[in-house]
């Protein structure tokens, strides 16, 4: 009885593990989708080169 109940426990975190998965692969989804939207309708992309690298000595 004991194997059958740590089984199950086990199958519920992989079921809560992939359902975290899926939703966090949506809102990459989404999130990348909305960039391409934002991008399309001519909102630029403002890159600051400075913030990149350290000052030289």
């Amino acid at each position: 009885m004991f194997a059958y109940e740590i089984a199950t426990a086990r199958r519920a975190d992989l079921i809560r593990e992939a359902a975290d998965y899926r939703l966090a692969r949506e809102a990459k989804k989404a999130r990348r989708a909305a960039s391409s939207r934002s991008r399309e309708s001519g909102g630029a992309l403002v890159t600051s080169q400075r913030s990149r690298f350290t000052p030289a000595a």
